[in-house]
């Protein structure tokens, strides 16, 4: 594994992974602050800066950003999540200079034009509006919700309309000067790189930074409860959430593959039983999300109204089952498919990319894939038995339900079919 990482003087870090044969590279800055990073009252900024970030900078308007790179052939996009904000570009090898410039000119030099930001502020809500129609997107803010009730993780992406409204160009400064500091920027690159050109690069774009006091984040506490919105709608929307191991935990992998086994794939329990057997919906899934200090494994189901009840049942009891009689056999197929998961996605250089920043955000280093191939391969059919029976006996849950949803249990009915 070609990989190396270098520090600045100012805690700004460079990872890259140089991939032999590749003519391409994906490069970009992982910032370590999303939206659990905001007040209350800032919710949804984090995602609004994300998108002012390609509105203009002091020597490059939106359309000369747009041009730079895709004069070369190149895309640049950035997405913004719970706990990072990443700004990233697929470039050619000759090019990776030129992206990084344009990576590194949007992050210390936006201009935020109050004509763009209301522009910008349009295109959000929009965006809000387009998220409250696609239920099966809408549904998982609930349930977030409900998880992390009064608490940064349990707010949405997007934020309020009403706060996304009020954003000007102060409180876009402000958070930048709060969390855009050097110590929480993680510089990551893979493919066609050249480790040592990208840190002399990066020393003269930003080693004048100056290291900053990050606010700590507020500690997450899994809380449960439910969330009931009726509606029209063509089917019933099921979503439930457990909390599950955070990912420094060591049973994350025991996490990972136990919801793999209930609902990852075809031949999961949940998938085999309520879709193969008794038809009561199209898809059924099982995944399991993690946080620095919380985690949670999400089911989700789309139905009719008649038959969410049976649905809700079946998966309830096919927890508990999971806990008693998990196979072997069960276990070496969902290990397998994460093991194959991760090793294809790295096949691509944007996923390498995106996975050293992520290794270097919670372990400070890139363990090796060998050392996380024998992580996964240590855990045993005791150890995803014994995850399985807390998550179905005693972990806190959350519930959602969208859409004709006037007859479905309610998560203290699913709490008590959990301990009967």
């Amino acid at each position: 594994m070609n990989v190396r990482l270098t520090e600045l003087s100012n805690g700004f870090r460079i990872v890259t992974e140089h991939m032999p044969g590749l003519q391409s590279a994906a490069i970009g800055i992982w910032v370590l602050a999303g939206a659990r990073n905001e007040h209350r009252e800032q919710n949804g900024i984090a995602h609004f800066l994300e998108h002012m970030a390609f509105k203009g900078t002091a020597t490059r308007s939106a359309l000369d950003i747009a041009e730079a790179i895709e004069n070369v052939g190149g895309y640049i996009n950035a997405y913004t999540s719970r706990e990072v904000t990443a700004y990233y570009a697929r470039v050619l090898k000759q090019d990776v200079p030129l992206a990084l410039d344009v990576v590194a000119d949007i992050l210390r030099n936006p201009v935020f034009d109050p004509k763009e930001i209301e522009i910008e502020r349009g295109v959000i809500l929009q965006e809000i509006g387009q998220a409250l129609d696609t239920p099966d997107d809408v549904i998982f803010d609930w349930l977030q919700e409900q998880a992390y009730p009064d608490h940064p993780l349990g707010r949405t992406i997007l934020g309020p309309e009403e706060r996304v409204r009020s954003f000007n160009r102060a409180d876009l400064e402000r958070f930048v000067a709060e969390q855009y500091q050097p110590q929480q920027m993680i510089l990551s690159a893979a493919g066609a790189v050249d480790h040592d050109d990208l840190v002399k690069q990066a020393e003269a774009l930003f080693a004048d930074m100056t290291r900053g006091e990050a606010e700590a984040i507020s500690p997450a506490k899994f809380a449960g409860g439910e969330s009931r919105h009726e509606k029209q709608l063509e089917q019933a929307h099921f979503a439930l959430a457990f909390e599950s191991p955070n990912y420094c935990d060591s049973r994350i992998h025991a996490s990972q593959i136990y919801a793999t086994a209930l609902g990852g794939s075809m031949s999961s329990r949940l998938f085999q039983e309520v879709r193969e057997k008794r038809g009561l919906c199209y898809s059924i899934y099982a995944s399991a999300g993690a946080y620095a200090d919380t985690g949670m494994m999400t089911i989700y189901a789309g139905t009719s109204a008649e038959q969410l009840a049976g649905l809700a049942e079946i998966t309830i009891d096919e927890l508990k089952r999971a806990a008693e009689d998990m196979r072997p056999d069960e276990i070496e197929r969902a290990r397998a498919q994460m093991k194959a998961g991760l090793l294809m996605g790295l096949e691509s250089p944007s996923n390498r990319a995106e996975r050293l920043a992520r290794m270097v955000q919670i372990w400070g280093r890139v363990p090796p894939l060998d050392e996380v191939i024998t992580r996964i391969d240590a855990v045993t059919l005791d150890d995803v038995r014994r995850l399985a029976e807390e998550t179905a006996a005693e972990a806190p849950a959350a519930l959602a339900l969208y859409g004709p949803v006037a007859d479905a249990p309610s998560l203290e009915a699913l709490q008590q079919r959990r301990a009967a």
